[in-house]
C-alpha cells in the first residue's frame, strides 16, 4: 500500500491508507490512545482503539515517545472538529526505531534561547513549521514573478574585493596571506553588469552585513533578491517593487491559509497589500507625517513617547519607520532621500541635486524597511567623482566604471530582504525566526 501525506488525507476519506509520521504528543487511557502526528506537510490526530488492533499494536502505541517516528495503517475519517478536517483510525502501526532518551523540547514553556540552542529540533514544531512554509511560498513566488516578467536569474559572487555600501559593514577574509577579500553585502554591482548584458536580471542568495546590532530586524547573514533593469528609471523601479510585493502577498494568502491561521495572523492586515496601490511620499513628506504623529501623541504601542522628529538630512530610524507603517494600511514607498545619506551609486534628482532618485519601501505594523532601491548613476564622470569622494579605491571599481564607458544607459534596481518580508507576512516578533538557522551577533550555532 502506497504511503500518503497528511496534507493529502482529506482526499482519501473512507479509504485505508499508510502514513509515515512523527509523534508530537499523545494522551489516552483504558482502551484508547490519541496520537498527535506530523509528517512535514501537516498535523493530524490518530486514534488507536484496543478492539481494532492486536494486543501487540496497542502496547506499541502506548510505548511511543515524543518525536518517535512511526509507520501507521488506518482508515481516514471525516471530522469537522479536527484541524485538517480528518482523523485516522489506526489498524496497524510499527515504530521505525526507539528514541535515545527523552526529547528535549517537552510540551511546556521554554525560553527563546533554549529553543534557539535546539533550533535543529525546534524546526519540527508548529510555529517554525508554519513560518518556514510561508518562507518557501515567498521564495517560489519571487522566482515565478521574475520569470513571468522576463527576467533571468544571474548569480553574483559571495567574495568581493571592495565595499559597495560602506566598509564598516564588511566581513573581512584573509586569502591565504596573499590579499584581503570580503563577504558580499550586496549582489547589486555585478547584477548591473548582468542587466547591461541581458536587460532584466535578478540575483537571489545570502548576503552578509557586519553590523553589531541586536535589534529584532537584523541578522548577520540573510537572503536578498536584487533585480536590475536596463534601461529603466526611478519611477519604473518603484512600480516593479509594488508589483513584486503585491504578487508575493497574493500568493501567500492563496497557499498558506493553514500556516497563517496556526500563527494567529490577522489576514485583514495583509489583504490591502495584495491589492497594490501603495502610497508614495517624498522623504520631506514622510518627515511631516512623522512630526504630526509625534506632536499629536498618536504613536504605535512599540514606539516610546520620547521619540523625536527627524531633522532634514538625517536618516529614518526604526521608530520613525514604525510610525510611517502605522500611518498606512499597506506598504508605503518613501522616495527622494538626501543624497548625502545614500550610497555613492545613486543617481541625483535632476530637479534637486541634493536628493537622490531612490526609495525605501516601509512595511506596515512596525516591520520597517523591506526594500531599498534607486536609479543608478549612468554617467562615467559623475560615478568616478562619487567613488573618489567616498574615498573608495578607484582600482577596485575599474570594471564597474567600464559599464559606463561602453554602452551606458539609465538603469535601476533594488534589494528586498527575504526575512523581513517573511517576518511581516507571518506577524512574528523577531527576524531570527524567519530563517532556518539564524546567524546573529550572539549566535553562531547550531
Amino acid at each position: 500500500m502506497a504511503s500518503v501525506s497528511i496534507r493529502d488525507l482529506k482526499g482519501h476519506v473512507g479509504e485505508t491508507v499508510t502514513l509515515s509520521a512523527w509523534l508530537t504528543d499523545k494522551s489516552g487511557k483504558g482502551k484508547i490512545q490519541f496520537l498527535k502526528l506530523r509528517d512535514g506537510t501537516g498535523f493530524v490526530q490518530a486514534t488507536v482503539f484496543k478492539g481494532d488492533v492486536t494486543a501487540e499494536v496497542f502496547e506499541a502505541a502506548k510505548r511511543l515517545t515524543q518525536e518517535q517516528a512511526v509507520r501507521l495503517t488506518g482508515e481516514v475519517r471525516a471530522d469537522e472538529r479536527a484541524p485538517g478536517g480528518v482523523e485516522l483510525s489506526v489498524r496497524d502501526l510499527a515504530p521505525y526505531a526507539e528514541n535515545s532518551g527523552e526529547y528535549p523540547i517537552t510540551p511546556k514553556e521554554h525560553g527563546i534561547e533554549f529553543l534557539l540552542d535546539h533550533r535543529h529540533l525546534w524546526l519540527r514544531h508548529r510555529r517554525p513549521w508554519a513560518v518556514l512554509r510561508v518562507r518557501d511560498s515567498v521564495e517560489r513566488a519571487i522566482v515565478d514573478f521574475f520569470h513571468q516578467e522576463g527576467f533571468i536569474r544571474f548569480d553574483a559572487p559571495f567574495f568581493t574585493p571592495n565595499a559597495a555600501e560602506g566598509t564598516t559593514e564588511l566581513f573581512e577574509i584573509d586569502l591565504f596571506g596573499e590579499r584581503e577579500a570580503y563577504l558580499s553585502q550586496t549582489g547589486q554591482l555585478h547584477a548591473e553588469a548582468g542587466a547591461l548584458a541581458f536587460g532584466k536580471v535578478y540575483t537571489f542568495g545570502p548576503t552578509f552585513r557586519a553590523e553589531k546590532s541586536k535589534t529584532r530586524r537584523h541578522l548577520l547573514e540573510f537572503w536578498m533578491v536584487e533585480p536590475e533593469v536596463a534601461p529603466s528609471s526611478h519611477v519604473e523601479n518603484m512600480a516593479l517593487q509594488e508589483r513584486l510585493v503585491s504578487f508575493i502577498v497574493r500568493r501567500v494568502l492563496e497557499e498558506c491559509s493553514t500556516e497563517l491561521a496556526l500563527l494567529g495572523r490577522d489576514l485583514a492586515r495583509l489583504r490591502p497589500a495584495a491589492e497594490g496601490n501603495f502610497p508614495r511620499v517624498t522623504y520631506s513628506e514622510a518627515l511631516d507625517i512623522i512630526r504630526e504623529h509625534i506632536a499629536a501623541g498618536d504613536l504605535p504601542p512599540n514606539v516610546g513617547a520620547d521619540v523625536q522628529p527627524v531633522e532634514w538630512g538625517d536618516d529614518l530610524g526604526a521608530p520613525h519607520e514604525t510610525i510611517l507603517g502605522h500611518h498606512f494600511d499597506r506598504p508605503v514607498i518613501v522616495e527622494r532621500y538626501p543624497a548625502a545619506i545614500k550610497a555613492f551609486y545613486m543617481q541625483p534628482d535632476p530637479e534637486d541635486p541634493r536628493l537622490a532618485l531612490c526609495d525605501d519601501m516601509i512595511a506596515p505594523e512596525g516591520y520597517g524597511e523591506i526594500i531599498g532601491g534607486s536609479e543608478r548613476i549612468h554617467e562615467y564622470e559623475l560615478l568616478r567623482a562619487r567613488i573618489e569622494h567616498e574615498g573608495l579605491p578607484l582600482s577596485a571599481f575599474e570594471w564597474y566604471l567600464d559599464l559606463r564607458r561602453y554602452g551606458s544607459v539609465p538603469h535601476a534596481g533594488f534589494g528586498m530582504g527575504l526575512e523581513r518580508v517573511v517576518a511581516w507576512l507571518t506577524g512574528i516578533d523577531h527576524i531570527r525566526e524567519a530563517i532556518p538557522f539564524p546567524r546573529m551577533l550572539t549566535r553562531m550555532s547550531p
